[in-house]
């Protein structure tokens, strides 16, 4: 649920007047300016002018790379600002790291609330980019990408248009479904399953071998969202998630309530961690990667992760399949979750100076270098169309062959749903981890906030 163009100008250019020097020479016709007397009046000189000071600009930036594994995609992003501070002189970014959680449930919301978010931030699109957008804190970018030609270059910028105008842009794309463990899949004879039937299989021999079929970390409730995501879509389709805002579908519709109960069948066969409800998310790549897992539902934003040295001996011997599909599901079966949310968003409170400095911050991230330093460095999904993907890592190359292999793609649901029925899902999925609730109480109580939710719009 995890990124050539023509630079900007400088803000200001002067140009210094070169001062006249006046000298005597007895050969030489009087200087200009003495009189043709050759009265000793002191020639008239002009002063050296001094070159006006640059303005100084200062761009706040918050970013979510505080982690770890993020420590390269935190340098690419320093790097893009010390160039483009290199090239607007007096200019200042001042950064600032925060959890990515916490930015986005929690300060980010206030701010916009307030009317005072950073100068540029992390944004996710879709249903929360629709409410700041509502109130008036974003930036129409659409001028910008226009006049930097780069509008056209993106994979897709649907998540983040809002009644034709762009208000921010992904810096990263991204793919979810399952990792899995190629050496004990060899060890214990098991092919990649392509039906939900032949899913649950794999899962039985995984956990008869001693390996947790699904490694999860359930503590953060976005986690538990990925997988059962899938299996929602399967059984009851995109369209049917999306007319749940308008009220023309319900969470307590059949196929709706099937989902649940799909999920909850994998908790109560065990094939998830043992108290994964405790467990942070960095845990669950752990899991997998220690070979206690032998499959982990995920995105492509951990495959940077699953092919550092933190994999050990399993380094090059981690996979990535599709989620099978489901008999008898209303859902296309073959699709994947795969989208552009993760984005920068900027503030509709940008002066004209600190406009002219973000053209040249966009310029100097959304490019074909910087994307293809990211997808080779970062492992991360590029937002923009490459024409060159030479020097991929292969579990990438696995990501990306998979993503094509697609009949379709759909973003996840929190980019659907409001913010309070996302948070009420988290609620209920957790219930059904803990076995607290059952799908039909859960659905139920989605519902609930569901329609709390519409009539609010």
């Amino acid at each position: 649920m995890k990124k050539s163009f023509s630079l900007l100008a400088a803000l200001l250019t002067s140009v210094a007047l070169v001062a006249s020097a006046c000298g005597s020479n007895n050969n030489a016709e009087p200087p200009a300016g003495t009189g043709s007397e050759g009265t000793d009046k002191p020639a008239e000189t002009t002063a050296p002018s001094e070159e006006p000071a640059p303005k100084e600009v200062t761009l706040s930036l918050r970013h979510t790379q505080i982690k770890e594994t993020s420590k390269t995609r935190l340098k690419i992003l320093e790097d893009v600002v010390a160039k483009t501070e290199q090239e607007n002189e007096g200019l200042t970014f001042k950064l600032e790291g925060i959890d990515e959680i916490v930015n986005r449930d929690q300060k980010l919301k206030a701010e916009m609330a307030a009317g005072n978010p950073p100068d540029i931030f992390e944004v996710f699109g879709g249903a929360d980019l629709k409410l700041y957008v509502k109130a008036g804190r974003m930036l129409d970018l659409t001028p910008i990408i226009e006049e930097l030609g780069i509008k056209d270059k993106f994979a897709s910028l649907s998540e983040f248009t809002i009644d034709g105008k762009v208000y921010g842009l992904p810096f990263g794309g991204y793919s979810e479904a399952i990792f899995y463990n190629k050496k004990a899949f060899g060890e214990l004879g098991l092919s990649i399953p392509t039906t939900w039937d032949q899913l649950l299989d794999v899962a039985e021999k995984a956990k008869a071998a001693g390996y947790t079929p699904f490694g999860l970390a359930a503590k953060d409730a976005w986690v538990n969202g990925m997988l059962w995501n899938s299996v929602l879509e399967r059984y009851v389709g995109m369209d049917a998630i999306n007319k749940v805002v308008t009220g023309e579908t319900k969470w307590t519709d059949e196929n709706f309530v099937k989902g649940f109960a799909a999920y909850a069948d994998l908790v109560n066969k065990e094939y998830f961690t043992k108290g994964s409800l405790g467990l942070a998310y960095a845990d669950q790549g752990a899991q997998l990667l220690s070979g206690k897992a032998a499959m982990v539902f995920t995105g492509s934003w951990d495959a940077n992760r699953f092919t550092s040295d933190e994999a050990g001996d399993l380094k090059g011997q981690i996979g990535y399949f599709a989620f099978p599909s489901i008999p008898g599901g209303a859902g296309d079966q073959t699709s994947i979750n795969a989208s552009y949310s993760n984005g920068f968003g900027f503030s509709a409170n940008l002066n004209e100076d600190q406009i002219a400095a973000v053209k040249t911050f966009i310029a100097n991230f959304f490019n074909e270098e910087i994307q293809k330093r990211t997808l080779i460095e970062d492992k991360l999904l590029p937002s923009m169309k490459l024409s060159d993907l030479s020097g991929v890592d292969p579990l990438i190359s696995e990501v990306l062959t998979v993503m094509a292999s697609a009949s379709s793609s759909w973003p996840a649901f929190d980019s659907i749903t409001q913010p309070a029925v996302t948070a009420e899902i988290g609620v209920g999925l957790q219930e059904l981890i803990g076995k607290v609730s059952t799908p039909d109480k859960v659905a139920a109580k989605i519902q609930a906030a569901q329609e709390k939710a519409n009539a609010a719009q």
